[in-house]
């Protein structure tokens, strides 16, 4: 499985971010093994997107990056996170 997360930033929040968005990746793959990718949309720079690739236990996963987003202060910088599944065809 790979799962996407997007959101987007108000101009306000951004530079705080990117140390946030550190400290939650690196605790995702302390916990989880799968090192993720963060990236902005070319087109609108207040969308970002969390990339986590080959996925094996999803509910495993899903609590981990839930308990990383809490413990990283995320929530504090962005109000709404939407995530996406997406499996081999």
């Amino acid at each position: 499985m790979n799962v996407y997360v997007y959101y987007k930033v108000p101009d306000e929040r951004r530079e705080a971010l990117r140390p946030v968005a550190s400290a939650l990746l690196d605790a995702v793959r302390s916990t989880t093994g799968i090192q993720g990718r963060w990236m902005r949309r070319r087109d609108d720079p207040a969308t970002y997107m969390e990339v986590y690739e080959n996925v094996g236990n999803l509910p495993a996963f899903e609590i981990a990056l839930d308990a990383a987003v809490q413990s990283s202060g995320f929530t504090t910088l962005v109000a709404h996170r939407v995530t996406e599944i997406f499996q081999p065809a």
